[in-house]
């Protein structure tokens, strides 16, 4: 029999608490408090409030005289973030919290102001954790980190679309060479543009190791390129261009957004060597974790931000990430549930950055090849972005910590020959064999 538990009793833990369950035009309010005549008692009042700027403020100000001391509201769509922001310059705790954390009971009923007292009956009972909400730097540089990834897809898109139209001209361009949008690829859609039809001028314009394919140049730019297709073909490149300059222009900002951040360094103790290591930049710390660059680890900090005490250890990130299996237990059987959703743009950032790092020859790159022989490629590619999130937590809590690969040979090296000799010649023997080993002469 198991020896009993301690559990710290967490009913009314927070005394004076506010609930906020918020629309896009107005947000229903409710506050509970200790009774003033009445001692174990509460004092309930739920009010709709306006989703203004002054009807806001004026509602911190009731909040702070009645002595609140936390407001928790749901993430709903964007329009928590007036709320948010507002509440916590005036001085209030702000909560924001996960809507799947504070459903309702099945079967009752549901009605905005059911929806704020139950969230503050939550709240002030303490069975409500915070979501992470960075500071206002950090925020500002998720809009431009974001804003990039969004208008980098929607060049894509363009590209896509003009590779659609050549191909309903029966121009093959993307058949020899690889990336249309190339300098010689460029040259021949303007001259299409232009009005030049003839494949051998056409195939004339390409240029370094495209010139050795002027042969199959000819045979795919020979088509039915008509003025219909220029002129949509004029309309979409001029979208990627457009897009190309505004993607530059954003890249800028960022850079200039990260490298005004405050860069933490090593103790004082520390040689002018080492401290200059250890003062280097954190993206350019990032940008030697196997497939990170500088664009990736600018979304790294963006969605993750400079202070690591929001997550206390790896796990924590990689949970709240939603890289770690589900644990699913009833009776006898355990099984793991998907991993979730979790943060979408950090979880396409590490997509990419693992893909490049399978194929290294890194500890990242054998990692996978390791994996994906009996997980499959998905599972093998979470498994590498679980470690490289890994690695990104302790570079960023760590100003001095700089990255070291393990080597590819790092699981090699850490199995125990004999181990290894018994298993393969239980494999062996499996198969029929009767083998005898001779050691080998030193």
């Amino acid at each position: 029999m198991h020896a009993a538990e301690d559990i710290e009793q967490a009913e009314e833990i927070v005394e004076r608490v506010a609930a906020i369950d918020i629309a896009k035009a107005s947000g229903m309010v409710c506050t509970r408090l200790p009774h003033d005549d009445k001692p174990g008692k509460r004092v309930q009042r739920v009010w709709n409030v306006g989703a203004t700027t002054n009807a806001i403020l004026e509602l911190a100000d009731h909040l702070r005289c009645q002595g609140v001391t936390r407001v928790v509201m749901e993430a709903t769509g964007s329009y928590w973030k007036c709320w948010f922001f507002l509440l916590e310059a005036a001085g209030l705790q702000v909560w924001l919290v996960n809507a799947r954390d504070v459903k309702n009971v099945p079967g009752r009923p549901k009605t905005d102001k059911l929806d704020a007292i139950w969230l503050a009956k939550l709240t002030e009972r303490g069975m409500l954790r915070p979501s992470f909400v960075p500071p206002k730097p950090i925020r500002q540089l998720r809009d431009l980190t974001r804003t990039r990834t969004v208008l980098t897809e929607e060049r894509t898109r363009h590209k896509q679309r003009v590779e659609k139209l050549l191909e309903d001209a029966q121009i093959k361009l993307s058949t020899v060479a690889t990336d249309i949008f190339g300098v010689s690829g460029r040259a021949m859609m303007d001259a299409l543009i232009a009005g030049q039809r003839n494949p051998k001028v056409l195939a004339e314009m390409a240029r370094a190791r495209m010139r050795n394919k002027k042969a199959a140049l000819i045979e795919a730019l020979t088509g039915q390129f008509e003025n219909h297709h220029a002129r949509l073909c004029r309309m979409l490149l001029d979208l990627v261009d457009s897009l190309d300059a505004r993607i530059t222009e954003l890249t800028t900002w960022i850079t200039d957004a990260v490298e005004a951040m405050p860069r933490a360094c090593g103790p004082e103790s520390e040689t002018q060597e080492q401290a200059g290591a250890a003062c280097l930049p954190l993206v350019e710390r990032l940008d030697e974790i196997p497939g990170i660059g500088i664009p990736t680890a600018q979304v790294m900090i963006a969605e993750l931000g400079l202070d690591m005490g929001v997550f206390p250890t790896p796990g924590h990130l990689a949970s709240w990430a939603k890289l770690s299996p589900r644990t699913i237990q009833s009776g006898n059987k355990n099984t793991s549930g998907p991993t979730g959703k979790g943060n979408s743009w950090l979880k396409g950032a590490l997509g990419d950055a693992a893909m490049s790092a399978a194929k290294t020859d890194t500890f990242l790159g054998a990692r996978y090849r390791k994996l994906v022989k009996r997980r499959g490629h998905k599972k093998a590619l979470v498994a590498v972005a679980r470690s490289i999130l890994v690695i990104v937590w302790h570079l960023i809590n760590d100003p001095t910590a700089r990255f070291a690969d393990l080597g590819s040979d790092w699981h090699t090296r850490r199995l125990d020959p004999e181990r290894r000799t018994r298993d393969l010649l239980r494999q062996l023997k499996d198969l029929g064999h009767d083998v005898t080993l001779t050691p080998a002469a030193a």
